[in-house]
């Protein structure tokens, strides 16, 4: 039987773990966030949730990927059973939706790293800049073809020259990037008043819900947790690897990465933002389409004020398009490990991804309207999916699966009974709160005859239309799914 590839260390591992869920959303959407949410009090609550959602289910993903050896499709089939491969159908089918229009997200950044290296950026304002790229028939799906085609490429490579390499370059090229954009930001007049707002905590904002259920929402979406993501590089563990430190290493490393990002964004816009003759809050908060907002219109005007501006514009779009790659690799290889599972090759299961990537991907890139849809559905769709791991982990029993697939002999960290207690009841709990929140914030937005639509861009009923399409997909397939997991794995074991 061919050996399967593994990491090669510890530090690949968790370097590639960073890279999976240290993204675009550190940098252009947990600043606002913060901003939104009381500055240095939502650190506390959002601190919270790492140890009350994130890492309980970094933990299983972690545990169910190396304990089987799978994608989440086969994951979930050999924990609990053949019949539930639709579960993990979902999990994974979850994930690569974000993927088809994540990366045209990364296309945007690249785009917009080739204008600020090229000075063209600065030659007008960058909101009319922006306008007119994301406004062109051809630019913003050229991009997005390079940005899934540098991915695939990575992947294609496999795990220990393809994505192990990268991120080991990568990472510590964005961790260095992020310390030189730091260091400068608080070199500014004024920049201590970001740090005042970013670290100084209001007590009385924790008494407002809302605060709590964003920083949940942040948690849930930044570190990865639920995405299936951490489960497919836990194949690739070795088999002497501890689950639960790494598990930690992984939460606190995404948390530590929005730390270093902050320090470098509200330093800048305190510092900036005056010149400009606006407040540092109001560009803080500005969402824009898709949110982008921030990052794309107001950050290259913010730096267009200070000495250096090409430089530290090219390294900030440098800094977004590295943290995008890092996760669309990590989204590719989900789905190409699908499809390995299935039985096929690498290299074939690499060109249908790569394809399905770039022609799924065109609407998103060619409609805003479409890609807000998209983003909302699949974005919400996570928490759906961070409930289905809590769900495997209890229909396999939560302390068979504590004793068995966490506490094992090559787990110096043992992990102890609140865990159960955490998959069995918090998670469950979380995930209905938050969901209800956010189809709450939803229905609020329309009218209340619209809110069921499933044609509306940030409706209800769009959500539960295509989660209930893909379900029933999956559970249709499921006894074919089924077959083909089994004949792979007697093939594999044959061989």
């Amino acid at each position: 039987m061919a050996r399967q590839e593994t990491f090669s260390s510890r530090w690949s591992l968790i370097l590639a773990a960073i890279g999976l869920v240290v993204g675009t959303g550190n940098i252009w959407r947990f600043p606002r966030i913060v901003a939104k949410n009381g500055g240095g009090s939502f650190l506390i609550a959002w601190f919270v949730f790492l140890f009350l959602w994130s890492i309980p289910l970094l933990i299983a993903e972690f545990a169910i990927g190396k304990t089987t050896r799978r994608g989440t499709i086969g994951a979930i089939a050999k924990l609990i059973g053949l019949r539930f491969s639709w579960i993990g159908g979902f999990i994974g089918f979850c994930t690569v939706a974000i993927m088809f229009y994540y990366s045209v997200v990364m296309g945007w950044c690249l785009r917009f790293f080739v204008a600020s290296l090229s000075g063209s950026l600065f030659k007008t304002s960058p909101d009319v800049f922006w306008n007119a790229f994301i406004t062109s028939t051809w630019q913003p799906i050229l991009f997005h073809a390079i940005a899934i085609s540098l991915g695939a490429v990575i992947v294609l490579r496999g795990i220990t020259k393809g994505v192990e390499r990268a991120n080991n370059i990568l990472i510590p090229l964005l961790i260095i990037m992020l310390i030189i954009a730091a260091v400068r930001a608080l070199s500014l007049p004024g920049a201590v008043d970001g740090l005042n707002f970013f670290f100084s905590p209001d007590w009385h904002v924790l008494t407002n819900h809302r605060v709590w259920l964003e920083a949940l929402s942040q948690s849930a979406w930044s570190t990865g947790a639920g995405w299936g993501l951490i489960l497919t590089y836990a194949v690739y563990m070795r088999q002497k690897e501890d689950i639960v430190l790494n598990s930690f290493l992984a939460g606190l490393g995404n948390n530590s990465a929005s730390l270093l990002v902050g320090l470098s964004i509200f330093p800048a816009v305190f510092a900036l933002a005056p010149q400009l003759g606006v407040q540092p809050q109001e560009v803080m908060q500005v969402t824009g389409p898709a949110s982008t907002g921030m990052a794309f219109i107001w950050m290259p005007r913010l730096f267009a004020q200070m000495p250096g501006a090409k430089f530290f514009t090219s390294i900030f779009f440098l800094s977004l398009t590295i943290a995008a790659l890092t996760s669309l690799i990590a989204m590719i290889e989900l789905a190409v490990r699908n499809l390995i599972d299935l039985g096929l090759k690498r290299s074939r299961a690499l060109v249908f991804v790569w394809l399905a990537g770039f022609f799924l991907g065109v609407p998103s890139a060619s409609k805003m309207a479409f890609f807000e849809n998209q983003d909302w559905v699949w974005g919400i769709g996570l928490l759906v999916s961070g409930f289905f791991i809590a769900f495997t982990v209890n229909k396999y029993n939560p302390r068979k699966f504590r004793d068995k697939c966490i506490n094992t002999e090559y787990n110096d960290v043992k992990i102890g009974v609140w865990y159960e207690w955490i998959i069995r009841f918090l998670i469950p709990a979380e995930f209905v709160i938050l969901l209800g929140w956010w189809f709450y914030r939803a229905i609020a937005f329309y009218e209340p005859h619209a809110w069921w639509h499933p044609f509306r861009t940030f409706s209800v009923g769009t959500c539960l239309f295509q989660w209930g399409a893909v379900i029933l997909l999956f559970v249709i397939l499921n006894r074919q799914i089924a077959k083909k997991l089994d004949h792979a794995e007697r093939l594999k074991n044959d061989a």
